[in-house]
């Protein structure tokens, strides 16, 4: 039989931590091998003991479980931590895979799902609670729609020719006049062009055209 998943558990409450272990050593492929009151604590028995998970609370006493598992992962990259909470929020959520965390079980999930999750951590694999799984479904997906810094704004084919006829030199009435249009709408499109480029002068206008490519050729 191979190893078993050797595990400690970190959390302030004794009674939560002997629950927990029972519920553990209940598996034949687990093994509970310490328990940790704090993040401090945690920190030195996973040097002492070497587990290859790490139940880690949150809110502990003293070095919380933020830090410990920055503190850890620093250290021993290759030991995974399973964050196991009562939190939700979606703050904490996200600070935890920037800590480092390989997963989040809340402290309100079945019996299965943790023991899915050690299972899965142990692995090499990120386990995510389903909720918050879609929550960072959703935070991606708003990102990605956003606009990345630095990228060029779409600008639509009239805007292309106004920025040219500017970067050439014709004055607001003669690109009017060329396209066939009133010089208040020409004004507006240039006003327009300055604030989707967040740029504040004509000058500025004619280094973007020439950056990008945009002017005509002589």
């Amino acid at each position: 039989m191979a190893d078993k998943i050797r595990v400690l558990i970190a959390d302030d409450h004794t009674i939560f931590r002997a629950g927990v272990r029972l519920l553990l050593e209940a598996e034949p492929d687990i093994a509970v091998v310490g328990e940790a009151l704090n993040g401090d604590e945690a920190a030195a028995l996973a040097e002492s003991l070497r587990p290859d998970v790490i139940l880690m609370d949150i809110a502990m006493p003293g070095t919380n479980g933020l830090e410990a598992t920055r503190r850890i992962k620093a250290r021993w990259p290759e030991m995974q931590v399973l964050v196991l909470t009562m939190h939700r929020s979606d703050e904490y959520f996200f600070e935890v895979l920037k800590a480092g965390a390989s997963g989040y079980v809340l402290k309100a999930a079945e019996t299965n799902e943790l023991i899915g999750a050690i299972r899965a951590v142990a692995r090499g694999e990120v386990f995510l609670h389903p909720t918050m799984a879609g929550q960072l479904l959703k935070d991606y997906l708003s990102r990605s729609s956003e606009p990345e810094a630095g990228a060029q704004p779409a600008l639509t084919p009239r805007e292309k020719e106004i920025l040219r006829l500017l970067t050439d030199g014709y004055s607001n009435t003669e690109i009017a006049e060329r396209l066939v249009v009133s010089p208040s709408t020409i004004h507006s499109h240039r006003t327009n062009l300055m604030k989707k480029l967040n740029l504040s002068s004509r000058h500025e206008l004619i280094q973007y055209a020439r950056q990008r490519g945009l002017m005509r050729d002589s």
